[in-house]
């Protein structure tokens, strides 16, 4: 087996193989294009001449999960199914609690090797290890969603992106290359009736779902087309602002692994684009990203105040007694009801598009610390709203981007301040300063 490609695995339960089809749970990276777990499960079902099958659990409460987030990824399964029997690959689709599900599935069909996705995210590796509990065979965990693989960047919780900076970009050279093609002969297609599975399912239907934007591998690779195109010229000096469209808008197709950060890399790096905008792009596609993943991978308190360096957790002591000019309900902020309206526009976009502006989601959460009596009712309040809105939602980047907001997680300290105490600061005067804030308000509103 490739170097490389063993490289970007790891064991994490060894006994000795069986003889029967070899299993790739597909999970976090929901694509057959540009998918290194994929090719690695394929690798080992061509090494042990063994059928692979690919296999998706459904689990039915995924938490604050609903209509929005399952009608963007099951319309993307849809067409993964379709692509896999395209290159002679089965694709079976499990419903109910995926520890259960998938390890009854392996004993009932003798699996001999069992292959998942890698994620750092707390249910997914419990899950993983309850399914170790229960099997007697070979578990492969495969990072196909980072360029170098979370534990060759480091084995241990980075302090922030200058720490990690150079070791992944020492290991670039090694892991950023293309990848090798699966070709086999087409199988029957029969389509999944995806009607029933959302009936089945049941979800929320509070949240609706969007139309912006289409799911799909194939829709991903069109999007970074348009951005490459139209978008990335500029990227550098447009992207802090709401108004421009100088976005991706590729964190959905990201989130759910419709598209390879990988591929987007490599097709931004020989794109004609200046280089100060692709070194930008970049910089948050690579480091920020998989910095994000470090955090959760070795800190289990990713989503808590737990989680925060000690100077944080001492500032914010300090400062939890600090009058509050403002205290807010979480239902007031659910519906954007305090007194600031760019806030409010900040969480109305999130609401009806499913996505807020970077620069906007730090702002965001930074006022939901000012206007909660504590830091901790600030993180739930500021994930809760996170995930069920947003459809990237649930995600390292997502948990990160709220703990340095509101932790400094990966941030200094700074200027001592009422409420703040030494985490950074935003205001509205200085969005003003930023960008057009009434021009933003205004576009929001007429999303309604």
């Amino acid at each position: 087996m490739d170097n490389i490609l063993s490289k970007r695995a790891r064991l994490i339960r060894n006994r000795t193989t069986k003889s029967g089809p070899v299993i790739y749970w597909m999970s976090r990276d929901q694509r057959v294009l540009d998918n290194w777990a994929l090719i690695f499960a394929y690798h080992i079902a061509k090494e042990k001449r063994q059928n692979l099958i690919v296999i998706f659990t459904l689990a039915p409460s995924f938490p604050t999960a609903n209509l929005r987030h399952y009608d963007f990824m099951l319309k993307g399964l849809a067409k993964v199914q379709r692509e896999l029997a395209k290159i002679g690959i089965n694709f079976v689709l499990l419903q109910g609690e995926p520890h259960i599900e998938l390890s009854n599935y392996i004993k009932l069909n003798n699996v001999s090797v069992l292959v998942s996705d890698f994620d750092p995210l707390k249910i997914k590796q419990f899950w993983k290890n309850q399914i170790n509990s229960q099997i007697n065979i070979p578990h492969y965990e495969v990072d196909a969603h980072n360029i170098v693989p979370c534990w060759e960047a480091s084995n241990k919780l980075e302090f922030g992106a200058y720490t990690l900076r150079p070791k992944i970009k020492r290991l670039l050279p090694q892991f950023l290359i293309d990848f090798p093609k699966i070709d086999d002969s087409p199988i029957a297609f029969n389509p999944i009736d995806w009607d029933n599975v959302i009936e089945w399912l049941n979800p929320n239907k509070e949240v609706k779902p969007i139309n912006w934007i289409k799911s799909g591998e194939n829709e991903a690779h069109l999007a970074l087309k348009d951005f490459i195109t139209n978008r990335l010229e500029g990227y550098s000096t447009k992207r802090n602002d709401p108004n421009e469209n100088g976005q991706s808008n590729l964190s959905p197709y990201l989130h759910f692994g419709q598209i390879s950060a990988q591929r987007i890399a490599m097709e931004v790096i020989k794109s004609t684009a200046p280089e100060e905008d692709k070194a930008a792009f970049l910089e948050e596609l690579i480091i920020r990203k998989e910095l994000s993943d470090n955090f959760c991978f070795y800190n289990s308190n990713y989503d808590s105040t737990n989680g925060f360096h000690e100077w944080s957790k001492a500032t914010h002591q300090i400062h939890r007694v600090d009058k509050r000019d403002w205290v807010y309900k979480p239902i007031d902020f659910e519906h954007g009801k305090t007194h600031d309206l760019l806030w409010n526009a900040a969480q109305l976009e999130m609401e009806i598009t499913g996505k807020m502006h970077g620069f906007m989601r730090m702002y965001w959460a930074k006022k939901i610390l000012e206007w909660t009596q504590s830091p901790e009712n600030a993180m739930i309040i500021a994930i809760y709203l996170n995930d069920k809105y947003s459809l990237d939602g649930r995600d390292p980047n997502g948990y990160t981007g709220i703990a340095w907001s509101i932790g400094g997680v990966h941030d200094r300290a700074w200027t001592e301040r009422s409420v703040f105490g030494k985490i950074r600061y935003m205001n509205y005067n200085g969005c003003k300063r930023k960008f057009d804030v009434i021009a933003y308000i205004k576009r929001v509103s007429e999303l309604k």
